[in-house]
């Protein structure tokens, strides 16, 4: 009986999360709502259990998702020092635990501020991500050894079980990002080949010839050339250029 219950839990847990990666609206959204999840998982009665996820992606900004405002200091430390818990099983691709920080000499700046939190006890889970990006689940505790055999390893099974939604909401975010930097460029565009069109009209010049204008003044204004042509397209009276794209 006990297999089958926690075979429901789990596929409920799964359903949910992919619900989750559909409504959300960006990663970072996605990241908190699932460290929600994550303390309402691994929490016992009258035993609340601290969650945090960091998330570092190429070129972008690391992330700091968490489940409370408590955890989101907490999980704020884990960009605050170059040697923490986190970016130890981020990088080794294994587990990370704690039992008390105050006898724990791995990483002395960030045990002193967690235990100033109130933190004791600190595990950290890698998630099974793709290509350079890398994460972690943080679970804090304000007693120590919290995080012993049994919890450790339901934490460990939770990760494998929210490994594949994580990656799904990481890749639609690049696939978000990636139309948008389309759009812009197609904005942009069609503001360059408006104005050209402009000049070449005014000047009785070839597109070459119309191009080199704009970018000649660009040049002597120190402005981007995006910004050259919609004045050129503006001073016409025809107002801001507009395109349409379906990404």
């Amino acid at each position: 009986m006990a297999s089958e219950s926690t075979a429901k839990t789990d596929t409920s847990i799964t359903e949910h999360l992919h619900e989750l990666v559909l409504n959300s609206s960006d990663v970072e959204d996605f990241l908190n709502e699932l460290a929600q999840v994550s303390a309402r998982n691994l929490s016992e009665p009258g035993d609340e259990m601290l969650c945090a996820i960091t998330l570092l992606r190429q070129r972008k900004a690391a992330t700091v998702a968490s489940s409370s405002p408590d955890a989101k200091s907490i999980g704020r430390l884990e960009h605050r020092y170059s040697d923490t818990p986190g970016l130890t099983a981020s990088t080794a691709q294994e587990i990370v635990h704690a039992p008390d920080l105050t006898a724990d000499g791995r990483w002395p700046e960030y045990a002193a501020a967690a235990t100033a939190e109130g933190i004791r006890s600190v595990a950290a889970v890698p998630f099974r991500l793709e290509g350079e990006t890398k994460a972690s689940l943080l679970l804090y505790s304000r007693r120590p050894h919290r995080f012993e055999g049994r919890v450790l390893k339901f934490a460990e099974d939770f990760v494998g079980q929210t490994s594949l939604a994580l990656r799904l909401a990481v890749r639609f975010a690049h696939y978000s990002e990636t139309a948008a930097n389309l759009r812009a460029t197609l904005e942009s565009r069609t503001v360059i080949d408006m104005a050209v069109g402009i000049i070449m009209a005014q000047n009785r010049c070839s597109q070459q010839e119309a191009f080199d204008i704009l970018k000649t003044a660009s040049s002597t204004r120190n402005t981007k050339l995006h910004d050259v042509a919609a004045a050129v397209v503006n001073a016409l009276g025809q107002g801001p250029a507009r395109t349409h794209y379906d990404g």
